[in-house]
């Protein structure tokens, strides 16, 4: 722990600042000249998937629980809370054989994860948001913290220096309380660690040259809306937490399908220019480093601090820019650099990372996003589709729509023909048509695309998706006389029993 501690006295350190900045802008030239010389442009395109569970325990009683080192031994990476952690595919080229891949090394991740954790009394939920406490309270459990020589350590955080910089970082923006304001909860905390109520996954997708970037970044923005309401996921939060709802009913009807947006940006926006939000357009791929550049400062690290080894890598030579990169937690952001692929590049490339869909009911609608996601933004590129002259205004609303109201959201769509729309209908069909024409163009069988793809249409074509299963499941416990925190209890116990017994979504419906 003193560790610790000196490690986030010293990223909190005026001192560290000037060295920081200097090697995140030296290293900043050197990769747009990297970009501008093509050292970044690959062969082909690419996928990758990035999944974080939560654990709880194996009794019946589903309460949220700890993770012992086994599972992460088993190859899983660790999380802001001891309960989180996060399981990852290595890339594969983006066509069939490659989506097959990784569909099969997802699946196997989990399953190897979930047996550690299973041999601990445990089990892995694919979920986006935990509600079952521990033994003591959600309301506890988020706030023991530990403050010593002025440095808060929250006990169910990772004992990461990052995380916990970041933390004190956080909460010296916000004066030591950060407020989490959402229908039914308006409550302070003293620690970002509130944070860890929410999981997600991150659908990868490398962009063969920097000259396309931009044209799938933007394309990707004007997605953002349409996929997160047809996989929000996390309508209520610890039902303890709640302690200003009249009527419960009208809480079920108020709430945001996917309380995760919300969450994450309360948890961190501690400043004028919020980290975590709808990004602005770029007209070159060289934009997305000026945007790391110019984010806001948080959380300082310089790599000697943590790393002995020499710089010998483009990882390594990049360290302090892409720790800060780290930190730039807009809803969709560029990666550069990462794992090589064989047949679509090396370590040095563009990439796509999508960020707001949370994580789904099975490892199943999982890999299905993630083909929905690269499908669709492969397809309205391809196809030249006019969906990019919709005003990014307009797509950012129609994101924090689809975050409050879910399918019933007021989406914003250009449809093929080059009209402005909110018809969900024709918003969905052309979605999937898309995403469809996308993964045919990526050599994809349309026997593998009917498979993957036809249960999200399920959700289209039946009205529910996972957030819209649950509130219904609540609602049903209220009207038979339940109070408000135990149709909460039932309906995660049923949802967290059918998560494990089926596999897929849309053979619960």
């Amino acid at each position: 722990m003193p560790a610790l501690r000196d490690l986030v006295q010293r990223s909190l350190s005026e001192d560290a600042i000037p060295v920081y900045l200097d090697r995140v802008e030296d290293q900043a030239a050197t990769l747009r000249e990297a970009i501008r010389a093509g050292e970044l442009d690959n062969e082909d395109f690419s996928v990758g998937l990035e999944m974080e569970v939560y654990a709880v325990e194996r009794d019946g009683e589903s309460r949220l629980t700890d993770l012992p080192q086994s599972v992460f031994d088993a190859g899983a990476t660790k999380e802001l809370g001891v309960h989180n952690a996060e399981i990852n595919t290595d890339p594969d080229v983006f066509d069939e054989a490659g989506l097959r891949s990784q569909a099969d090394r997802i699946e196997a991740a989990f399953e190897a994860a979930d047996d550690a954790a299973r041999e601990s009394e445990r089990l892995l939920i694919s979920d986006a948001m935990w509600t079952i406490s521990p033994e003591e309270s959600a309301d506890s459990y988020l706030s023991d913290v530990e403050i010593e020589d002025g440095v808060t350590v929250a006990t169910n955080m990772r004992t990461d220096p990052r995380y916990a910089a970041i933390d004190n970082d956080v909460l010296r923006e916000f004066d030591g309380e950060i407020r989490l304001d959402v229908p039914g909860v308006d409550r302070r905390f003293p620690s970002i660690l509130f944070e860890s109520l929410a999981t997600s996954i991150q659908p990868h997708l490398q962009i063969p040259t920097a000259e396309q970037f931009p044209a799938y970044y933007n394309a990707a923005i004007r997605t953002l809306g349409p996929l997160l309401a047809l996989t929000t996921n996390s309508p209520f939060l610890p039902p303890e937490l709640y302690t200003d709802v009249e009527d419960p009913h009208d809480l079920v009807d108020q709430t945001h399908h996917e309380l995760r947006i919300a969450v994450f940006e309360q948890s961190v926006n501690a400043t004028p220019n919020p980290k975590v939000r709808v990004p602005d357009d770029i007209d070159s791929a060289e934009e997305t480093i000026d945007r790391v550049v110019e984010d806001d400062l948080f959380a300082p690290f310089l790599r000697e601090w943590i790393v002995d080894d020499p710089r010998d890598s483009f990882a390594a030579d990049t360290w302090e820019f892409q720790y800060k990169r780290s930190t730039y937690w807009r809803w969709l952001r560029c990666v550069i650099g990462g794992d090589p692929v064989d047949g679509a590049g090396n370590e040095e490339s563009l990439r796509i990372e999508y960020r707001p869909i949370p994580t789904q009911p099975t490892v199943t609608d999982v890999v299905a996003v993630q083909w929905l996601t690269v499908g669709l933004l492969r397809g309205l590129v391809e196809t030249d589709h006019p969906l990019p002259a919709l005003p990014w205004a307009d797509a950012e609303t129609s994101f924090y729509n689809a975050a409050q109201d879910g399918l019933d959201a007021d989406l914003a769509w250009i449809t093929a023909d080059g009209e402005q729309t909110s018809d969900s209908d024709v918003i969905f069909e052309e979605v999937f048509e898309l995403a469809r024409a996308g993964l045919r163009d990526a050599g994809v069988s349309t026997a593998e695309i009917d498979d993957y793809l036809g249960g999200l249409e399920a959700r289209w074509t039946e009205r529910t998706t996972p957030s819209i299963w649950k509130q219904n499941r609540v609602r049903d416990r209220l009207n038979d006389g339940d109070d408000l925190a135990t149709a909460i209890t039932a309906a995660q116990k049923s949802y967290i029993q059918h998560s494990r017994e089926y596999d897929s979504f849309a053979d619960w419906l």
